[in-house]
């Protein structure tokens, strides 16, 4: 098994071969692989003795590792890729508290670094201005501190690069009208990190690059519906589908939003509250194949036929 970790975060992979190597893994079997695309990623993607590939990141990678699986030996590629995942609140959500919680808290998780992020808030136009209004009451409980302090709930960025890219989609909301509620700007400028405040745009519309682009940012894009039928047209309105969030208290209307949804896993009055024993993957360009479950061993795993002919002894 080889290991190719991001550019970005390799000190972490290299630390798990050493814990590999203690545990009494022997050496050879799990091999860690860091640098660059170029470099490290696209040799084991065309190398001719790989059989299998998964990776986890970007859209725009993944297809890239699908053409060069094909261009290869036909090598299995199972890839996790972006989403823009749709979080949908109804009027008749059960618990209002717990649905800003979940919407405020899954966003700014990790910076908004998650490919599974809910980053199109979706609110029945009737609750959301109180929605709104409890929304942003929360946002100064996420301001970014110190990574390496325990008391910090949302750390750094993971480079200037990608604050850059984050700043840039925050800057490109505001120029297609999308009214900005929270943050905005970069945050400690003076501490040296990539920090960026928790930000929220209202009077977004699903034509806005904010809506239809993943950002990998603390970025919340909301938008309102009055129709049932028209919310889902806008959250299947993607080229993504990884995770979608519905609240109701309607279990009728819950079971017909998840069936009609194109996302790999729908949640119900709860965003991200999961377990390894359960399925995790996208649909559309959110990826190929699944993560966690015994359906994750499909993914390595080869089917093999054997047909025996048992002549009769008599």
């Amino acid at each position: 098994m080889i290991l190719k970790p991001s550019e970005k975060s390799p000190l972490t992979a290299l630390r798990l071969a050493e814990l590999a190597l203690a545990a009494g893994i022997p050496p050879g079997v799990f091999n860690v692989v860091p640098g660059y695309g170029p470099e490290a990623g696209s040799p084991l993607a065309l190398h001719m003795d790989v059989d299998c590939i998964a990776f986890t990141g970007s859209t725009r990678v993944g297809k890239q590792i699908h053409v060069m699986a094909g261009q290869s030996n036909l090598k299995r590629a199972w890839t996790e890729l972006g989403g823009k995942s749709p979080n949908i609140v109804f009027a008749d959500c059960p618990n209002l508290e717990r649905a800003v919680q979940a919407a405020v808290g899954s966003i700014f998780f990790n910076q908004g670094e998650s490919c599974n992020a809910p980053s199109r808030l979706f609110v029945e136009e009737s609750i959301k201005d109180a929605f709104l209004e409890k929304a942003l009451a929360l946002v100064p409980n996420y301001q970014p501190g110190n990574p390496l302090d325990k008391s910090t709930v949302m750390g750094a960025i993971v480079d200037q690069l990608q604050l850059d890219n984050v700043l840039r989609y925050i800057a490109l909301g505001q120029s297609e009208g999308a009214k900005l509620l929270a943050g905005g700007q970069q945050a400690l400028p003076v501490a040296g990190g990539c920090y960026v405040q928790p930000t929220i745009f209202d009077g977004v519309t699903s034509q806005m690059t904010i809506a239809r682009e993943e950002i990998f940012g603390p970025v919340l894009s909301v938008l309102s519906f009055t129709d049932a039928r028209d919310v889902v047209r806008q959250a299947n309105q993607s080229v993504y589908g990884l995770q979608a969030g519905v609240w109701t208290s309607d279990l009728n209307k819950a079971h017909g939003m998840a069936r009609v949804l194109r996302a790999g896993t729908v949640h119900i009055n709860q965003y991200d509250e999961d377990d390894i024993t359960v399925p995790f993957g996208g649909f559309k360009q959110s990826g190929v194949g699944r993560d966690k479950s015994l359906h994750a061993f499909d993914k390595y795993t080869e089917i093999k036929t054997t047909w025996i002919r048992l002549d009769s002894p008599v």
